[in-house]
């Protein structure tokens, strides 16, 4: 081991403190939540160090030559500082602070709850910090071990059946992504990611780099919740407890980002054709994220595709910087602004949820309507994450989004002057436009139901009678709250320093000129999108997706259709039924088949036997023909183990019970008067008194019953095999 010892501490030292508290949990509650406060603390403060340094121009890395095979290599540089000091931040917040106000009153298995979390903010750190692909993937799969046991936690029904589709996206998309590796080691002899650059830049036929790049984005995409790996997404946040929710959207969502990183700016850097691909998917997330968030009437649903829909513009912002190549500073800047906007957005927003949760233990927004009235706290910090996400100027969500926005047009434009097609990007800057306003139209909804509408009057008396929410987690509301509009109105100094700080990740070299966040077009194109959102939410919101019941009221009704589910639509039919169905077909073409080989084998060997004799007739060619006939039908192992037993068995012969078959019984009478020609010829001393025929029929009944062992030896280490693997999803699902 060598390097910088901080750095794999990052990742082993909490996982270290998982085990720890849960021994702490077994003797005392409270004295396990100050330790889990204290290693969140602590991975903050060493976060902050990590990142203080980097700031002050320093870098460091980590090797573990070896480890797992390959070795364990991390590194830090701006883009990891940066995320590693987010993910601390957000485990801080929702576990340090807000998880033990949120689980002290309804939830259970709390010890178990705090031990994945901790295991997994250890893998997070790991798969932000690594420097080779490798390192990526061991962190990555652990991590997407450890949090399933968030979409799990509650064990009812509904837990249980997003944790299994959860637990399959992450893991079939690991095993694709294993795949791409392969190949992709195969291809260039490496997977540290500095030197992938290198070597993918050095490769002429770019063919095959699209399938590896392909493979290995699958696993990643399917993490980060894009379309139509998106599945997950929105089920696991609404039985997730809301802590969980804010980690898995706010940052186990950018590792999938960052995997993808890879793959555009290292394996296929400033490709047009890849930026294509990406700009298809990243177009549809966000547009039909947004549509799912709109139809929605679930807060944390609504949340949750709403996640999708901000995955989908950063997919954009990377598209974007692919195909503009040496011009992408822009959308560079914009993609990694995002990921960084939509971390703390949605780290607000999910703990609000989860405020309003806890005291009701309902999402559903026609019984929360008017929860938040009279509640500053949660009113202030649900109002910075909506002007946040919504890209309303001097909030942070406007920055990025306008940048994303700006590549856009410039790409549109260098299209127009070279005579491109640029009416497509065209399409697609209308469709950024629309979803920025059906963002809006959403987040308005949310807004208005739970600060602004009443609920029945004596529903919203027992609201109002709640009072406020517990210090440290208003502690931790306030505090998130605060830092998105301080990064908007400081947007030319924070925000612009920490793109500086991440954009060497993406092999870029930034925006030529100063950039100006409150320029006139992006004004306009924020403003566009506002006006769009206003009017979706009146004749959209409240026209289509609201009722009006006798007593006056509205409430929302959930219009998106029940069969209009991609994962009840295609997956599961594909994996429970269409695919057993064909391999079961496979297999029994391949037995008919096999059954077929047979006999005509055994046809082939009795027409040569019949032949013989007919040309022949004589013993000794009837004899042979039969000979080769069987060796056909039930192989040669029997001559091996009758000679054994003839030539080199004499000191343990037995005596015969059976002749055997019709096969030993010929190949023991060949050999007896091979045995007697050869007595007569050379006169031994000591002559072969083998019985052959005897010998080669214990032959047979010994090959058979070692045939016998081995296969019960197998199905017993399979049924070994299988217990174990019930073992282990009994033991997740505890």
């Amino acid at each position: 081991m060598r390097g910088n010892m901080i750095l794999p501490l990052m990742a082993f030292l909490p996982m270290a403190g998982a085990i720890a508290c849960y021994l702490i949990g077994r003797i005392s509650k409270g004295a396990r939540n100050v330790a889990v406060f204290a290693v969140c603390a602590v991975d903050l403060a060493m976060a902050a160090g990590l990142f203080a340094a980097v700031v002050g121009g320093r870098s460091a890395e980590f090797c573990w030559d070896g480890f797992c095979g390959m070795g364990l290599h991390l590194k830090l540089d701006g883009f990891r500082a940066v995320y590693a000091l987010i993910a601390g931040l957000m485990w801080f917040m929702t576990h340090g602070l807000f998880a033990p106000v949120y689980f002290e009153s309804h939830y259970r298995n709390r010890n178990r709850y705090y031990l994945f979390t901790l295991l997994t903010l250890g893998a997070t750190n790991g798969v932000f910090l690594s420097a080779s692909l490798y390192t990526t993937f061991i962190f990555f799969e652990i991590m997407s071990l450890t949090s399933y046991a968030w979409v799990a936690h509650d064990e009812k029904e509904a837990a249980m059946r997003a944790a299994q589709t959860y637990l399959a996206v992450a893991i079939i998309g690991g095993m694709v992504t294993l795949m791409g590796l392969f190949m992709l080691y195969h291809r260039v002899g490496t997977l540290e990611i500095d030197e992938i650059y290198i070597a993918c830049g050095k490769v002429t036929d770019k063919g095959p780099l699209y399938l590896v790049a392909a493979l290995i984005a699958i696993g990643f995409a399917a993490k980060a919740g894009a379309y139509p790996l998106h599945i997950w997404l929105p089920k696991a946040h609404p039985v997730a407890p809301a802590p969980a929710s804010a980690l898995l959207s706010g940052i186990l969502t950018k590792t999938g980002v960052f995997g993808l990183l890879v793959v555009s700016a290292d394996i296929l850097p400033a490709d047009a054709a890849w930026g294509r691909a990406v700009l298809i998917f990243g177009v549809i997330t966000m547009f039909v994220g947004a549509l799912l968030a709109l139809f929605s009437v679930d807060l944390k649903r609504t949340l949750a595709c709403s996640s999708m829909s901000q995955i989908g513009f950063i997919l954009v912002g990377i598209a974007m910087s692919n195909l503009l190549g040496h011009h992408g500073g822009l959308a560079a800047h914009g993609a990694l602004l995002h990921m960084v906007n939509h971390s703390l957005i949605k780290l607000v927003l999910f703990m609000a949820a989860g405020a309003v949760y806890m005291r009701l233990h309902k999402l559903n927004l026609n019984e929360i309507r008017g929860f938040g009235r009279g509640k500053p706290v949660l009113h202030f910090a649900f109002l910075m994450g909506y002007l946040g996400i919504i890209g309303m100027p001097l909030w942070n969500g406007f920055v990025s989004k306008s940048l994303i926005h700006e590549s856009i047009l410039e790409y549109v434009e260098i299209l127009r002057e070279s005579g491109g097609a640029w009416i497509p990007y065209k399409v697609v800057e209308m469709l950024f436009l629309f979803t920025g306003g059906m963002t809006a139209a959403y987040m308005i909804k949310l807004y208005v139901a739970i600060f602004w509408e009443k609920n029945d009057p004596e529903t919203q008396k027992r609201f109002d009678a709640m009072g406020k929410t517990p210090f440290p987690a208003a502690l931790a509301l306030g505090l998130s709250g605060l830092i998105l509009p301080v990064l908007g109105v400081f947007s030319n100094r924070l925000m612009q320093g920490v793109a500086g700080l991440m954009q060497g990740f993406m092999r870029s070299e930034g925006p030529k000129e100063v950039l100006n966040y409150f320029s006139r077009a992006n004004l306009i194109g924020a403003a566009e999108s506002l006006l769009i959102g206003a009017a979706l939410y009146v004749f959209v919101v409240r026209g289509l997706l609201t009722q009006r019941q006798k007593d006056g009221r509205r409430v929302y009704v959930d219009r998106w259709p029940t069969w209009l589910d991609l994962e009840g639509l295609v997956y599961r039919p594909l994996l429970e039924r269409v695919l057993p169905t064909c391999f079961g077909m496979i297999c029994e073409v391949l037995n008919h088949l096999a059954d077929w080989a047979t006999a005509l084998l055994g046809t082939c060997g009795t027409a040569l036997a019949r032949l013989m004799d007919n040309l022949f007739n004589a013993k000794a060619f009837n004899a042979v023909g039969t000979f080769f006939a069987r060796i056909m039908d039930e192989g040669i192992d029997t001559l091996v183990l009758g000679l054994w037993h003839g030539v080199f068995g004499r000191r343990h012969k037995r005596e015969a019970a059976t002749v055997g078959n019709r096969f030993t019984y010929a190949c023991g009478r060949l050999f007896d008067r091979i045995a007697a020609f050869l007595n007569r010829t050379l006169r031994r001393k000591h002559p072969i008194e083998a019985n052959f025929v005897a010998a080669f029929a214990a032959g047979w009944d010994e090959m058979r019953a070692n045939l016998r062992r081995i296969s019960w030896s197998v199905s017993f280490g399979l049924l070994l095999m299988c217990v174990g693997l019930y073992i282990v999803f009994a033991y997740l699902l505890m």
